[in-house]
C-alpha cells in the first residue's frame, strides 16, 4: 500500500500512535519517501492532514489504530467531503470475527463515515492468498485515484490486521514484486456548438449580467480571465473572501450593501456562480428575494446545488475554461458583427457605485471607533499585514469579520473550514497548511474554537511561519449577533458559555511567543511586536462581548442607511 501510495505521487501521511496501527505505521515510516507528521489526537491529525491536502490538492494518507480512534477522524472526514479536499484514510482494525468478543478497541469500523466519503473500501486480513494480495493492489488504487478526481473528497480504507503486528528483528520491510500502479486518465469536458448556441441566445437576453464566486482554492488564470470580462466587457465579479478572487474592480464588500432597500435595482438577468459554498447570508438572501431570470452554474458536481433557489441551468466542467471558451466565442461574436454584446454597462457602474460607497462608509466607520473591540483589534493587525500571507478564519464570526475586513488586503490565499463550517479543527488545519505552504501564514480565530482545537499544537516541531490571533471575548459573542439567542435570559449559561479561560498556558505548553492585548492604546505596539516576531506567536486580544456586537451591529446600520 505504501509503495502504491508512493508511485501515485503520495507525499505526506499523518500518523496517530497506536498499536493495531503497527504494520501500516512502519510500512510508511520506514518507506522512506514520505513526510511523516504526528499528531497523538485523531481529530487534531484529521484536521492537520486536512490543511495540508487543502494547499497540496493532493491527497494525504491519515492513518490511525482500531475502536473509536477512527471514528474521531469523522468530523475533518466530513469536512474534506464537503470541502472537496482530497484524503486517503486507513484506519487498522481487527477482524471480524471478534466483534462482540469483549475484545478491546473492536467496533463496527466497516463504512464507519457513512457517506461522507467518496467510498469506503474493506481488504481481507488473510493477506497470504494471492487473490487478496491482488485484490490490495487494485483498491488501493481505485481509492488513490477515486479521492484525486474532481469533485476530490476522501476516501476510506478499512484494514483488518490479525496478531502478530509487530515486526521481529529479522524481518525486512520492502514493497511487494507484485505492485502494480494503475493511472487513471481524466476526460475532459468539451461543450458541444448547440450548448453554446443555446447559452448565447440566453445571453442575449440578459442585458443585466453578474458572476459570482463561491469558495475556491487562489486560481491565477480564472482570475486573469474574470478580470478581462470585467475589465473590457463591464460585467461585475463578485466573491467573498474565500472565493480568493482578486481583480481592481471586483465587488467584495456585499455583505454591507445587499440588505439596503436600493438594493433591489442591482437584481441580474442572467446569474454566473461557480465554486463551492458562499458565506454571504446577504447575499444569498438577495438573490431569493430578486432572483434573475437566468442562472447558470457551472461546477463539477454530480448533485444539483441550488442554494439560491434560482438555478435555470447546470453546466458541468470547470470554471475556467468555462470562461476562457466563452469570452474567446463573445468577443469573435463582437468582432464579426462590429456590435458591443447589448449588455447593460450601467449595471456594473451601480455595482460599482455601491461598492465604493460601502468601502468608504466602512472606513469612515473604522476611524471613528474609539472602543476596543474584535473590530478595531483586527482592522489594526489587517493594517500591518504584508501582501504574501496567507490568511486561515475559523468559523463562526472570525469569518464574518475577514469577509467584511480582509478583502482590501492581497493576500496569498484565503482559507476557512466552510464545507461543513463547524468550529472544530480550524487550528489544526491552519497548522497543517502552513508546514507545506512556505509562507507567512496567519489564523483568526475565536476563543472557543481556539480552545476546542488546541490539542492540535501537541505536535512536534511547530511550524514558525504561522501567527495565530485569538479573539478572546469569554465566549461565543456569535450568538448576541444573530436573532434568536440575542434575547434568550438563557444566553450566557447554555449559548455563549461564558468562561475565564486564556490561551497563555498553552503557548507556554507548546513553546508558542505569547502576547496579549486588552485596550486600544496599547494595541498598534503589540500588533506591530507579534508580527515581527521571528517565529510561531500568538496574539490574544481581550475584547468584551457587549462592545464587540455594538460594534458590529452599528457597522452593519451605517452601511445600510
Amino acid at each position: 500500500m505504501a509503495e502504491i501510495c508512493y508511485q501515485q505521487g503520495i507525499r505526506h501521511v499523518v500518523v496517530s500512535p497506536g498499536s493495531r496501527s503497527a504494520a501500516l505505521t512502519l510500512a510508511f515510516a520506514r518507506h522512506g519517501g514520505f513526510q511523516a507528521h504526528v499528531c497523538i489526537d485523531e481529530r487534531s491529525a484529521g484536521f492537520i492532514g486536512l490543511g495540508i491536502a487543502q494547499q497540496i490538492a493532493s491527497p494525504v494518507v491519515l492513518i490511525c489504530t482500531s475502536g473509536s480512534a477512527a471514528y474521531n477522524f469523522a468530523p475533518a472526514v466530513s469536512e474534506a467531503f464537503f470541502q472537496q479536499v482530497p484524503l486517503l484514510v486507513l484506519t487498522a482494525d481487527r477482524p471480524r470475527e471478534w466483534q462482540h468478543q469483549y475484545d478491546g478497541q473492536t467496533i463496527y469500523q466497516t463504512g464507519i463515515f457513512g457517506p461522507h466519503v467518496k467510498r469506503s473500501f474493506e481488504v481481507s486480513p488473510d493477506y497470504q492468498h494471492t487473490d487478496v494480495q491482488w485484490a490490495i493492489n487494485r483498491i488501493t488504487n481505485e481509492a488513490i485515484n477515486l479521492a484525486s478526481i474532481a469533485p476530490l473528497g476522501p476516501v476510506h480504507i478499512n484494514v483488518p490486521i490479525r496478531e502478530p503486528f509487530y515486526p521481529n528483528a529479522q524481518e525486512d520491510f520492502r514493497a511487494s514484486d507484485k505492485v502494480r500502479v494503475i493511472k487513471r486518465q481524466e476526460s475532459e469536458i468539451i461543450w458541444p456548438q448547440s450548448v453554446w448556441e443555446e447559452l448565447l441566445d440566453e445571453w442575449e437576453n440578459a442585458p443585466k449580467i453578474l458572476i459570482a464566486g463561491g469558495q475556491s482554492r487562489p486560481h491565477a488564470a480564472l482570475n486573469a480571465v474574470l478580470a478581462r470580462i470585467n475589465e473590457e466587457w463591464q460585467i461585475p465579479v463578485l466573491g467573498d473572501c474565500i472565493a480568493n478572487l482578486s481583480g481592481p474592480d471586483f465587488i467584495r464588500h456585499h455583505d454591507l450593501f445587499l440588505s439596503s432597500k436600493e438594493a433591489e435595482n442591482l437584481r441580474p438577468d442572467l446569474l454566473i456562480t461557480f465554486g463551492m459554498s458562499f458565506l454571504s447570508k446577504e447575499f444569498k438572501q438577495f438573490i431569493r428575494r430578486n432572483p434573475p431570470k437566468y442562472h447558470w452554474n457551472i461546477g463539477e458536481d454530480a448533485l444539483l446545488a441550488d442554494p439560491f433557489q434560482s438555478v435555470t441551468r447546470e453546466i458541468a466542467g470547470k470554471a475556467t475554461p468555462f470562461f476562457e471558451i466563452m469570452f474567446e466565442k463573445l468577443d469573435y461574436q463582437s468582432f464579426v458583427e462590429n456590435t458591443d454584446l447589448g449588455h447593460d454597462t450601467e449595471f456594473h457602474a451601480l455595482w460599482l457605485q455601491n461598492e465604493r460607497n460601502a468601502v468608504r462608509m466602512q472606513h469612515e466607520f473604522l476611524k471613528n471607533l474609539s472602543v476596543f473591540s474584535d473590530l478595531t483589534l483586527l482592522n489594526s493587525i489587517f493594517k500591518f499585514i504584508e501582501n504574501d500571507f496567507q490568511l486561515h478564519v475559523a468559523n463562526s464570526m472570525s469569518v464574518r469579520y475577514a469577509n467584511v475586513l480582509a478583502v482590501e488586503n492581497q493576500w496569498s490565499g484565503v482559507f476557512a473550514n466552510r464545507g461543513t463550517s463547524g468550529i472544530d479543527g480550524c487550528v489544526s488545519t491552519a497548522i497543517g497548511a502552513a508546514r507545506v505552504n512556505g509562507r507567512p501564514t496567519l489564523l483568526v480565530v475565536g476563543d472557543v474554537a481556539f480552545l476546542y482545537d488546541r490539542n492540535g499544537l501537541l505536535i512536534d516541531n511547530l511550524p514558525q511561519n504561522l501567527k495565530i490571533v485569538v479573539l478572546n471575548n469569554a465566549g461565543g459573542n456569535i450568538f448576541r449577533m444573530i436573532d434568536g439567542p440575542g434575547s434568550l435570559p438563557e444566553l450566557e449559561t447554555y449559548f455563549e458559555t461564558r468562561h475565564s479561560f486564556s490561551a497563555q498556558r498553552t503557548c507556554e505548553d507548546s513553546g508558542i511567543a505569547y502576547f496579549r492585548v486588552s485596550d486600544l492604546a496599547g494595541t498598534e505596539a503589540a500588533v506591530k511586536d507579534f508580527l515581527n516576531f521571528n517565529g510561531i506567536a500568538l496574539l490574544e486580544g481581550f475584547t468584551d462581548p457587549v462592545e464587540n456586537t455594538r460594534a458590529w451591529k452599528a457597522l452593519k446600520r451605517v452601511a445600510h442607511s
